[in-house]
């Protein structure tokens, strides 16, 4: 079986807060399993949000932002699976989250790379108390629009702490972020052996979009 790899990627403009915390534990599970784990930081510089400009269509998925999008989806598709980690900011993803999930899921989508479609993805949340299960939702919809098997847990994926040691006493969110870990990597040698078999993802259909206003 070919060596199997995670991308985690810490949605936070905090490089060691609470969502690293929570995607640490991600990955020792993983480890564990025998996956190997990559990381990615989205950074704590701005991040545009999607223009709608087309330019990715038009050159084989890069973004006409030259940032840290584009050096993502190079990384990405190398990997098998995906667990995208945000702090809850007013009861959904940070801003920089979501403009860097906006921008790579539609680019690469749009360019024809086809990072995402039939890997498994994950989201994890972190906040100080509220907010989460709104967050949670929101990143979820990422995934279940490009074909993402979603992997779950024993719980909804979230951790709570403002700072990183907080994060040490919620001991069922590390619990369920370790379980998390554990099931993407069950998932992923599942899906290896049945490659393995020959059991392939099926054959697309040609696209067939609908304007509800005419």
């Amino acid at each position: 079986m070919d060596d199997i790899k995670v991308m985690l990627v810490n949605g936070s403009p905090h490089k060691n807060g609470t969502t690293n915390r929570a995607l640490d534990e991600v990955e020792a599970a993983l480890m564990e399993d025998g996956v190997e784990v990559g990381r990615f930081w989205v950074g704590n510089k701005p991040i545009a949000g999607c223009l709608g400009c087309g330019y990715c269509a038009e050159h084989e998925g890069e973004c006409v932002f030259g940032d840290v999008v584009n050096e993502f989806n190079h990384r990405a598709a190398d990997y098998d699976g995906f667990v995208f980690g945000s702090p809850v900011h007013y009861a959904a993803m940070s801003g920089a989250a979501k403009s860097f999930m906006d921008r790579s899921f539609y680019s690469q989508a749009c360019g024809g790379l086809n990072i995402y479609p039939f890997k498994p993805a994950a989201g994890v949340v972190v906040a100080r108390r509220g907010g989460c299960a709104s967050t949670f939702d929101e990143m979820n919809k990422y995934f279940s629009i490009v074909q993402m098997p979603i992997i779950t847990s024993v719980y909804w994926n979230m951790v709570y702490g403002r700072e990183a040691a907080d994060a040490e006493h919620d001991l069922e969110g590390l619990r369920t972020m370790r379980m998390l870990g554990h099931n993407m990597a069950y998932h992923l040698k599942c899906k290896a052996a049945g490659a393995a078999e020959g059991i392939l993802p099926p054959a697309p259909e040609p696209p067939a979009r609908t304007n509800f206003i005419r």
